[in-house]
């Protein structure tokens, strides 16, 4: 079922309070604008009838005008040739004619107001859904801008994660060289004092060598 009824209920409608009340106003504006779209097609389909019938109307008018003055014609040869009976019973075609004619403008007027009426219409209608596509389109671009918005969000999370990680690897790389650097010290302070001690052993074989020497030396 339509959401409107009739072409009045589109021209009266309040499209803002309508999205305003709609759960999904982006699927409701669309639904309006279908439904503009179709009865916008039907008026126009209704004016070109009512051109067409016009132009009928039209084409009639000028067939009676010919036969009112064709009826004229014949009155006053009639006349002129002494047959008033003849010229009375034109004139009594031409009376028939004249009142055709005037009936096929009044009904060319109504033709006239009709088309009036519904070029209004058509173009009310063609200002009301311009406005709504305008709204879609806003719609549209709400939506785009706030999908870039989540994209450039994600993205700066997805790069504050990374920058987190590498100032973490960062440090660690500092940790592990100061680690390193700590290591080379104690490697090479033990290496320094086993050097002293191995020194000291070394001094005190040569003073126990030395005394064995002077001893064999004493008593040789």
């Amino acid at each position: 079922m339509g959401i409107f009824s009739r072409f009045t209920d589109i021209i009266n409608a309040n499209i803002n309070a309508m999205l305003d009340k709609a759960e999904e106003p982006e699927k409701m504006l669309t639904l309006i604008i279908e439904e503009m779209t179709a009865t916008l097609v039907e008026v126009r389909s209704t004016a070109a009838k009512q051109i067409a019938e016009k132009k009928t109307v039209m084409r009639n008018i000028r067939a009676m005008e010919s036969r009112v003055a064709h009826w004229q014609q014949k009155a006053e040869l009639a006349l002129n040739k002494g047959r008033e009976d003849l010229a009375k019973s034109a004139l009594v075609e031409k009376q028939s004619c004249t009142q055709k004619l005037t009936e096929f403008h009044e009904e060319l007027g109504q033709f006239d107001q009709c088309l009036n009426a519904l070029q209004l219409d058509s173009q009310r209608l063609q200002d009301k859904l311009t406005k709504a596509k305008r709204k879609q389109e806003a719609f549209a671009t709400r939506q785009q801008s706030a999908e870039v918005r989540l994209k450039v969000r994600e993205k700066a999370a997805t790069n504050n994660i990374d920058q987190a990680i590498s100032k973490f690897e960062r440090y660690q790389e500092k940790i592990d060289r100061v680690e390193a650097q700590i290591e080379a010290y104690d490697m090479t302070s033990s290496k320094a004092l086993d050097s002293q001690f191995r020194a000291l052993e070394n001094d005190e074989n040569i003073e126990q060598a030395l005394e064995k020497l002077k001893q064999k030396v004493a008593n040789g």
